[in-house]
């Protein structure tokens, strides 16, 4: 079988089954968090941006934040046929894409959605089994459904499986 590609855009979120393969570019201070169950092999992935939708005034989007992005992804990949209590998890991006002198918390957002993305997933009790994470640099990846791969490509960093 064939395996389809899924392209993910930023605040956005696919589900797919193997052999499916979902993938988004652009990780720079956005994180790509793959929800994996490994017995039904259902995967998604989201493209959040910020990390809570309740500190901002526009939040129609429910994708571009970890708190309600992951809840969504969960209930799509369920219909799909995973098992919550199966569920495990990889994220990449997280970047500091731009150095300043001024330590606030709107120049570190990539830290910021990393932290948030964790909270979320401690609190819904979905491991994290694999992490790419921080630095100043951009990220491409693809999640592999059919045997849970994560490829994770940079300029200038390497290519690597986590």
């Amino acid at each position: 079988m064939e395996s389809k590609i899924l392209r993910v855009g930023m605040a956005d979120a696919k589900v797919t089954k193997s052999p499916g393969i979902l993938t988004t570019i652009g990780l720079g201070s956005c994180v790509g968090i793959v929800l994996y169950d490994p017995i039904a092999k259902v995967a998604g992935l989201v493209h959040i941006m910020l990390p809570y939708s309740n500190k901002i005034s526009d939040n129609s989007n429910k994708l571009k934040f970890a708190d309600t992005g992951i809840e969504i992804l969960i209930e799509e990949m369920l219909k799909e046929g995973a098992n919550p209590k199966r569920l495990i998890s990889k994220l990449a991006g997280g970047a500091q894409m731009f150095s300043s002198k001024i330590n606030s918390d709107i120049m570190n957002i990539g830290e910021r959605n990393v932290i948030a993305t964790k909270e979320v997933l401690k609190k819904l009790g979905i491991p994290i089994v694999a992490e790419d994470t921080g630095g100043n640099y951009g990220r491409t990846i693809e999640f592999y459904s059919e045997d849970g791969r994560l490829l994770v490509k940079t300029i200038g960093h390497g290519v690597k499986y986590i």
